[in-house]
């Protein structure tokens, strides 16, 4: 009998379900060796099956989504988070800023913001139930998650890649754009995993995978403003994407209300 496999969708924009299917012919593969019972994106629809793995795509950012999440929980062996939306709360997660709540801006958003159901703050399914393995990346790469596939079937643990991008592009041999163009770079904090898309097109890294092993984020920001960027900047770099992770969260706050 051939593991199930079931692919959940919380508060996202599909990109990371989009990189499992753009993944082609490795999809193909992967259908030969598993039983891909739910992924709503593609087909299949059983939610609540029992499945050996279940990722999960996107926050929790709503009532119903708290308690989906534990459902899912419950009936998967291994529970993968992917993606930034999953793994650090996403752009959503941004609301958290926002002392007033989420009432604040619905008012100001929508006609009717009384039909808005939504939690005051979004969070990464960590913060939910107990997940087996996170996988970062915004999109995640989806050979990271074929692989961590391919390792549980073979009962071996998932390796999860923490350096830096400024390894990937050493090794790419990539320009540095922070030392030679004195462009605010994140890629000496942000861990790898885009295959360093950015600086190989010459532009900053922004984060998208979130922060690597020892972020060591202080002398990076204080080159930041040694480059001329206002705190309020500095804080508006480590405050995007994955602006609740570990390390990314309490250096934009130090930057916040000014220097620190």
């Amino acid at each position: 009998m051939k593991p199930r496999v079931s692919v959940h969708k919380f508060s996202s924009c599909d990109g990371c379900q989009l990189a499992f299917i753009n993944a082609g012919p490795a999809l193909l593969e992967l259908a030969g060796l598993v039983d891909i019972v739910h992924f709503a994106e593609a087909g299949p629809m059983d939610p609540d099956a029992p499945v050996d793995i279940a990722f999960v795509e996107g926050s929790i950012s709503t009532q119903e989504e708290a308690v989906r999440i534990r459902r899912v929980r419950e009936s998967a062996r291994y529970l993968i988070s992917i993606g930034a939306c999953a793994t650090a709360g996403g752009l959503q997660a941004l609301r958290n800023f926002n002392a007033q709540g989420v009432d604040d801006w619905t008012r100001a958003i929508y006609a009717r913001p009384e039909f808005i159901e939504s939690l005051d703050k979004a969070s990464a399914i960590s913060d939910q139930v107990k997940v087996d393995l996170e996988l970062w990346g915004c999109p995640v790469n989806a050979q990271q998650v074929f692989t961590a596939i391919r390792r549980l079937l073979f009962g071996a643990l998932p390796f999860v890649d923490n350096e830096k991008v400024c390894q990937a592009c050493k090794r790419q041999g990539i320009v540095c754009v922070l030392v030679t163009r004195g462009t605010p770079c994140l890629g000496p904090v942000t861990r790898t995993g885009c295959g360093a898309i950015c600086p190989a097109f010459g532009r900053d890294c922004y984060g998208c995978f979130g922060p690597a092993e020892n972020p060591n984020t202080a002398p990076l920001s204080r080159r930041f403003q040694g480059l001329g960027l206002m705190p309020e900047d500095i804080a508006r770099r480590f405050h995007f994407i994955n602006s609740q992770a570990p390390g990314f969260l309490e250096e934009g706050r130090n930057w916040d209300q000014g220097t620190p």
